[in-house]
């Protein structure tokens, strides 16, 4: 009998008749690496979960400063204006979240203590604020570069993370509602940004594979909604807009996206004004990691102990 991989070895629980194995996120739940909040993706990291992401981020910055990558921390917040602007509502209404306040006066505020000393829907008494969530870390760069003025024909280099937020609930851990996203974006002249995605198309799946972890890469498309979306899902599938790095996380399901690679062509240049020194407008591409999917692709493939994880694998990550 051929012996089991390590890496399959270490993932597998051990099955009985008479202790079945639990469902990856119970197991994640049950040794502490995640903490229920009675909201599905919505969860507490324990120190070894954050002590991995930050083990991560420092492999991607590696790159990101040998590339010159300009390094900019977003907030989990953005303009509703810019949100209007950028067409998301337009493709993905389901995902997006807007932030509400109190703006009433103080019969108003009576009101409200009612419905909630009453247990009525409070929500009434909310009016929407000038900001939204962040749906992806790249969408507040695009108005701060088209602000600066023309894009130098050598072209821009940036490093970017975000706390993001997309409204789809679920049992699946490695969907979550908030979550990290670590982006590395390319603005410049078509050539320019393709050179950059090819490049991190090979750098991505030898960075995955050094942590010991199986992938694939494969065209994708983004979750376009209604009858409109699915013929841009074809187009962007057909023009190879949009690859993945895919790695099973999940119990039962099919391989997870952890990396995504984005060719915008021209989109954000003509959205945003985003013009060359050459007066051209400028094309984008970026990569995308999902830190907390990487993290629970560790944890789902070398165990929940990070002291019992493969010396190769520590050595990458806290060496």
């Amino acid at each position: 009998m051929n012996a089991i991989p390590p890496e399959i070895r270490a993932a597998a629980p051990v099955v009985t008749p008479d202790a079945p194995a639990k469902p990856f996120l119970d197991r994640l739940f049950a040794d502490g690496v995640l903490m229920p909040t009675g909201v599905d993706g919505l969860y507490g990291r324990s120190g070894a979960f954050e002590e991995v992401i930050d083990g991560f981020e420092r492999l991607v910055e590696r790159f990101s400063r040998e590339d010159g990558a300009v390094k900019i921390h977003f907030p989990p917040a953005m303009p509703r204006v810019n949100m209007e602007k950028s067409g998301y509502l337009k493709s993905f209404p389901q995902l997006a979240g807007s932030i509400h306040s109190f703006m009433g006066n103080d019969a108003d505020h009576c009101q409200l203590i009612a419905a909630l000393t009453e247990g009525r829907d409070w929500s009434d008494y909310q009016s929407p604020t000038d900001v939204v969530l962040t749906p992806a870390a790249c969408y507040p760069l695009y108005p701060t570069v088209a602000a600066k003025g023309a894009v130098p024909m050598s072209g821009l280099l940036f490093d970017l993370k975000s706390y993001c937020f997309r409204h789809e609930p679920s049992k699946e851990p490695t969907r979550m509602q908030l979550f990290r996203m670590r982006e590395n974006v390319c603005i410049g002249t078509p050539t320019q940004v393709t050179e950059f995605r090819e490049r991190w198309l090979e750098r991505g799946p030898k960075l995955i594979a050094s942590l010991g972890l199986p992938c694939e890469l494969d065209v994708a498309n983004d979750p376009f909604f209604g009858r409109g979306g699915k013929l841009m899902a074809r187009n962007q599938r057909d023009q190879q807009l949009k690859f993945e790095l895919l790695i099973p996380v999940n119990d039962g399901a099919d391989p997870t996206a952890c990396l995504s690679f984005n060719y915008h062509q021209n989109h954000f240049g003509t959205l945003w004004g985003m013009k060359r020194e050459d007066g051209e407008e400028a094309h984008s591409a970026c990569v995308g990691f999902g830190l907390e999917r990487i993290a629970l692709a560790l944890f789902r493939h070398h165990g929940n102990d990070v002291a019992k994880w493969p010396d190769e694998v520590r050595d990458v990550l806290f060496g």
